[in-house]
């Protein structure tokens, strides 16, 4: 694990030390993602420094290119680098032991920024600043697995891992952005490029940002992120050329390739100084990455589950079936009501911004599991948005199918909307079938699927809800049939702005580095050129990936029902959260906060009280911004004077070394 913090100001004015001691508030905030050391670059003059903080040992970052022009920080790891370290060792780039971020950087010196991440494959995010040129670009890997924030505070350009670093700028004083706050309610997370702030962006996956003297003077009101940001990786555009180029191909033969390419993909993830381990839920795609580890393994591989005292939400019986057939060593931990209120206290910390799907609980409680044995874990992440895995895709696609079948004259006396907030929640199921009504695609459909609050700006009052990939047609996949559309909706929303974002936060919370060999690029593009009919075969999802774990695990254990890594949510708020949840939905202290309508949001609670539907989904995201809201009220935290004061010098290899690089234990 690691995490990078930089700041450009607009008015080079800070003295040396000023300038230091803010870069060291701001990475000292990332600690957590890599407390083993702290090291920072500074130019006074420039007003500009760049920190970076790292898990492991090595070379000190930013890594300065061997002519001084370049200074690189690199979140994350790549993956596949033999063939690219074979070919810069041969140019006399780097040398035979060079680290990712002496390849990365070697990379961009021979080939230029955007050429040299299109030839890298892993999980990363990373800065460089071209001190020639006076330039600062920001690079995110291709599917979102390392997080990246940027923005301008009070007139400086700041960026980090985390928006924590960006809440340690003493001029930090972004309100919240009510426009987002909407997303939160519609979707359980704020997806890129937006945050909870107004004038702070997240950067988008697969996408580039240069930020020059002018766009740092013209800030924040003039930035605009589709416009000022450059993808090196289109997933709309390779998606469609994998569909266009779609050929016969038999199930077996399909089996065959994928499981060469996830061997390798999983073999690439394995490699590390340190034991790795393997979340193991028992569901298909976590089975079968520990699979593949195991096959690639000479001794048990480590593998870790944990189970509620829930039936409807453990899966540990599972898990705990498939360790004992694969041969693992497995650790099972069983969540207690106690231990699970104690996580969802630490949630605000945890996530820098509001983050609302359930199963971050059970994730922030297996990561801290898995963190206890081993700094690296492989995860199954991406199974289900590549092979068709959400049962939520057969209800989009079938209810486009039904809808066609309704005719247009009555479809258009469905109600537009179903009134206020309150009122919407009294209508329940009638709304939600007026919606299915007006939909005119299988992405509106699945729209009303993915949707918590399907009005949410009306329950936060001055909000304009922002368009996403789900309301601009010129973002939908031009070709395919209706499960590749809603497949890639999931890609570009979900996966990274939900599913990756739970599990780089949890596990960065606790020091541990994951990975998913899943969402490798050879993968994913072999997925994509699969057709419909390999994922969904008779009514059975991920058909092509159980075919695959049928290799390595009996039938028994790979089709059964999927019953989901979620939390007792429901049970929770009616129980134990009940009074928690009673005080962050006070009708005055929400009036009093302005952020939400008061009588739209106590419709749902009273409503969800009396038993009338399952608002617990509804109420959910509204609770985790409160409980945000409480927790981060945005003054400096102060910094620890002994980390302030410790400074040391680095030893680097003659050919990065620029300067001085400042270092300060962790």
């Amino acid at each position: 694990m690691s995490g990078l913090a930089g700041l450009w100001r607009a008015q080079p004015d800070w003295e040396d030390e000023r300038l230091r001691y803010c870069m060291r508030s701001m990475i000292h905030a990332l600690h957590h993602r890599g407390p083993r050391a702290h090291a920072l670059w500074c130019d006074s003059a420039a007003g500009v420094a760049l920190a970076h903080c790292r898990e492991r040992d090595g070379l000190a970052q930013p890594l300065a290119s061997a002519d001084g022009r370049y200074l690189l920080s690199l979140d994350g790891a790549l993956y596949a680098r033999e063939a690219l370290h074979r070919e810069l060792v041969a140019l006399d780039a780097v040398d035979a032991q060079a680290g990712d971020a002496e390849l990365m950087l070697a990379a961009i010196v021979r080939w230029g920024l955007r050429r040299a991440l299109s030839r890298c494959d892993g999980a990363f995010a990373l800065s460089l600043w071209d001190r020639q040129e006076r330039q600062l670009w920001l690079a995110r890997d291709r599917v979102g697995e390392r997080p990246l924030y940027y923005g301008w505070i009070d007139g400086d350009f700041a960026y980090g891992s985390e928006l924590k670093a960006l809440h340690r700028h003493p001029g930090f004083d972004a309100p919240v952005d009510r426009d987002a706050l909407s997303l939160l309610l519609r979707y359980d997370y704020i997806p890129a490029p937006f945050s909870i702030h107004r004038g702070v962006f997240k950067l988008a996956p697969g996408s580039v940002l240069r930020m020059n003297a002018p766009a740092l003077r013209a800030g924040a009101g003039a930035h605009r992120p589709a416009h000022d940001t450059q993808a090196y990786w289109c997933a709309r555009q390779r998606m469609t050329e994998a569909v266009e180029l779609r050929g016969e191909i038999g199930a077996d033969e399909a089996v065959d390739q994928l499981e060469i390419l996830l061997q390798q993909a999983v073999s690439a993830r394995m490699r590390a100084p340190c034991a790795v381990g393997a979340f193991l839920s028992g569901g298909t795609d976590s089975s079968l990455v520990t699979a593949m580890m195991q096959a690639q393994s000479s001794t048990p591989v480590d593998s870790y589950a944990i189970g509620f005292d829930d039936d409807r939400h453990d899966e540990s019986d599972w898990a705990r079936a498939v360790a004992r057939a694969l041969g693992t060593r497995h650790t099972e931990h069983r969540v207690g009501g106690r231990e699970a209120l104690e996580a969802i206290d630490r949630l605000p910390q945890v996530w820098c911004e509001p983050f609302a799907d359930s199963s971050q609980v059970p994730t922030l409680i297996a990561s801290e599991l898995v963190a206890r044995r081993t700094p690296v874990a492989l995860t199954g992440d991406g199974g289900d948005e590549l092979f068709f895995g959400h049962s939520a895709y057969c209800r989009a696609v079938r209810n486009a199918r039904w809808n066609e079948r309704v005719p247009a004259p009555l479809r258009r006396l469905a109600p537009q909307r179903g009134g206020g907030a309150a009122e919407r929640a009294r209508l329940g199921g009638f709304g939600a079938l007026w919606a299915e009504l007006r939909a005119q695609t299988v992405e509106d459909h699945y729209l009303q699927r993915v949707s918590r609050w399907r009005d949410p700006a009306a329950a936060v009052p001055g909000a304009r809800e922002p368009a996403t990939a789900f309301f601009d047609p010129q973002a939908y996949l031009p070709v395919g049939d209706a499960a590749d559309r809603v497949q890639f909706l999931d890609f570009r929303m979900d996966l990274p702005n939900g599913i990756l974002t739970k599990i780089d936060r949890a596990g960065s919370a606790c020091g541990l580095e994951t990975r998913s060999p899943l969402l490798d690029r050879s993968v994913i593009e072999f997925a994509w050129s699969l057709p419909t009919a390999l994922k969904h075969h008779r009514g059975e999802q991920k058909y092509v990936l159980k075919r695959l774990l049928e290799r390595y695990l009996p039938h028994k254990l790979i089709y059964r029902p999927k019953t989901g890594f979620g939390a007792p949510v429901a049970r929770w708020l009616r129980g134990p959260l009940r009074e928690w949840a009673e005080g962050l939905l006070d009708e005055s202290r929400l009036r009093r906060e302005g952020h939400f309508d008061p009588r739209a949001i106590r419709a749902v609670w009273t409503g969800f009280q009396a038993g009338e539907r399952k608002w617990h989904t509804h109420l959910w995201n509204v609770l985790m911004f409160q409980a945000w809201l409480e927790r981060h009220r945005f003054a400096a935290e102060p910094m620890p004077a002994a980390l302030a004061l410790e400074t040391v010098e680095p030893v680097a290899p003659a050919r990065v070394r620029i300067g001085a690089l400042e270092s300060a234990a962790g």
